[in-house]
C-alpha cells in the first residue's frame, strides 16, 4: 500500500451558479487532488491522509465528514476552538474562466508546522508520497516553512516521494521576491514537479515550458512535467522531453482545479505503474471531464470512487 499524504488547506467554496444563486462545497487545491486521487485508485492500493488545522464550528464538522466520505484519513487534521476555516468565491466567465474572492486571513491551517504538534512531523515521517503545493508554503510563516522543508528533506532521504505544485498565487504572497525565495528552497526536496507554465511564466519569466523543464532540472528535480492549458503538457524524464496533448473540451464551463484533477490523474497512474507520458494522457482526462462541471470537486455520480465500483 502506497501512503499518500497531502498537505494544505481546505476551504469553504461558494460558486456562483448565477448572479444571486451560491452553491456550497469545500475545497482547496491540495484537496482537490486528494479527493480525485481517492476517487481514482483502489483503497487497498493507496491510502490518502489529509494535513490541515480546521475550527470547531458546524462548517468545518462538515468539511471533515465530507473528507471522511471520499475515503480520505482525518485523524491527523487538528480542530482548533474558537476558530473558523477560510472561505472563497469562484466566478467564471463565458469561457470557462475562473476569478476568486477570498476570505482566509485567519484560517486554523496557517498554524501549520508552527511546532506545537508533533504528529505533523510524524505524519511526514510515516508517508510514503507526500503531496503539497506553493499555496501550502503561502500559508506558513518563515519558520514554519523552515521546519517543513526540513521534515521534506529527511523524508526524501528515507526514499519518500516528494510531490510539488508550484501553484502560485500573487495574492498570497508579500511579494514575488518572497515567493521565488521559497519556492527555490523547496524545488531540491521535490521528486516530481507538477508546475503550471502560465505561474512559473509570471513568477520566473519562462519562456516557454521547456525553459521551465531546464531551471527545475538545475535544481535537481528527477521527474517533471510542465501543465500548458489547452496546449498539453511538457514531460520530462532522464530519457527526455515528450509533449502529450491535453483532450479538447468544446464548452469549458469552470476551469476550477483543472491543474488539481490532472495531478490526482497524472499520480494515480504512476503509483499503479504508468510510465510518465501515459500518466500526464491520465491526468488531461480527468482533467477534462472536471472543466465541463461548475465547482471543484465533481459530484460522484460523476466520478464514483473506485472501491464503489
Amino acid at each position: 500500500m502506497a501512503r499518500v499524504l497531502a498537505i494544505g488547506e481546505c476551504m469553504i467554496e461558494l460558486t456562483h451558479v448565477d448572479s444571486n444563486t451560491l452553491a456550497l462545497g469545500y475545497a482547496g487545491d491540495t484537496f482537490n487532488t486528494a479527493v480525485y486521487l481517492a476517487r481514482l485508485t483502489e483503497p487497498a492500493a493507496v491510502r490518502i491522509a489529509y494535513l490541515t488545522r480546521v475550527g470547531d464550528e458546524g462548517y468545518s464538522a462538515a468539511m471533515l465528514a465530507a473528507m471522511t466520505a471520499e475515503g480520505i484519513d482525518t485523524s491527523q487534521i487538528q480542530r482548533t476552538p474558537e476558530a473558523q476555516p477560510g472561505l472563497y468565491l469562484v466566478r467564471t466567465d463565458a469561457a470557462g474562466e475562473r476569478s476568486f474572492t477570498y476570505y482566509r486571513a485567519h484560517s486554523p491551517a496557517r498554524a501549520l508546522f508552527d511546532g506545537t504538534r508533533a504528529i505533523e512531523f510524524a505524519a511526514l515521517s510515516e508517508c510514503d508520497v507526500c503531496y503539497l503545493s506553493a499555496i501550502t508554503l503561502q500559508l506558513l510563516g518563515e519558520a514554519a516553512r523552515e521546519r517543513l522543508l526540513a521534515e521534506l528533506a529527511s523524508a526524501r532521504a528515507r526514499g519518500a516521494r516528494i510531490v510539488f505544485d508550484g501553484n502560485y498565487r500573487p495574492a498570497g504572497w508579500p511579494d514575488p521576491d518572497t515567493a521565488r525565495a521559497a519556492l527555490n528552497a523547496i524545488w531540491p526536496t521535490v521528486s516530481v514537479a507538477l508546475p503550471t507554465f502560465d505561474d512559473e511564466r509570471e513568477l520566473h519569466g519562462d519562456a516557454g515550458p521547456a525553459d521551465t523543464v531546464a531551471r527545475l532540472r538545475a535544481h535537481g528535480v528527477p521527474e517533471i512535467v510542465v501543465k500548458d492549458g489547452a496546449r498539453g503538457a511538457l514531460v520530462w524524464t532522464p530519457n527526455g522531453e515528450i509533449e502529450v496533448p491535453a483532450e479538447r473540451v468544446a464548452e469549458p464551463v469552470d476551469s476550477t482545479a483543472a491543474g488539481d484533477a490532472f495531478n490526482a490523474g497524472y499520480l494515480a497512474a504512476r503509483l499503479t505503474g504508468s510510465a510518465p507520458p501515459e500518466a500526464a494522457a491520465a491526468g488531461h482526462a480527468i482533467a477534462a471531464r472536471v472543466i465541463q462541471q461548475p465547482g471543484a470537486i465533481l459530484p460522484d455520480t460523476l466520478l464514483p470512487r473506485r472501491s464503489a465500483h
